[in-house]
């Protein structure tokens, strides 16, 4: 697979290009999301200690939330679900969302730039992003049901 030439080398680079210090915290959590799209923090919390026994449920919470504000992760927050994160960032994608299961993917902006929907009024805002879930049932779960 082809390198991007511009993308950050390592996990410590993206903090460092972020203005965050690198710990083994925000590492760990980092990969964690990397490793696992659309996470929950409990999900979260599991793979940072597989990689970091000794990190706590609050450093982990604060590490979403830091790599958050940074521009890092994106939180995304299906109704009636938990927060879960994601490193796709900066391109205002959408999700779709399985009402069994809870199971999340991606989907594309059908114009490709954020905002990728435009709405009739503004109301005076500048409108930087647009969120849209799409809810149906995933693939595994159509599947068991026959």
């Amino acid at each position: 697979m082809p390198v991007d030439q511009h993308a950050p080398a390592s996990p410590a680079e993206i903090l460092r290009l972020r203005g965050l210090r690198v710990t083994a915290p925000r590492l760990a959590v980092l990969e964690a999301v990397e490793d696992l799209p659309h996470a929950d923090a409990d999900a979260v919390l599991r793979r940072a200690r597989a990689a970091l026994p000794t990190v706590s449920v609050q450093a982990v919470y604060d590490v979403l939330h830091a790599l958050t504000d940074a521009g890092i992760l994106r939180r995304i927050e299906p109704a009636g679900h938990p927060a879960r994160y994601e490193r796709r960032v900066g391109d205002n994608h959408h999700h779709v969302v399985c009402r069994q299961c809870g199971a999340v993917g991606d989907v594309d902006c059908a114009v490709g730039e954020a905002p990728c929907l435009t709405p009739s009024s503004t109301s005076g805002f500048a409108i930087e992003t647009a969120e849209v879930t799409f809810w149906g049932v995933c693939p595994d779960c159509r599947a068991a049901a026959g």
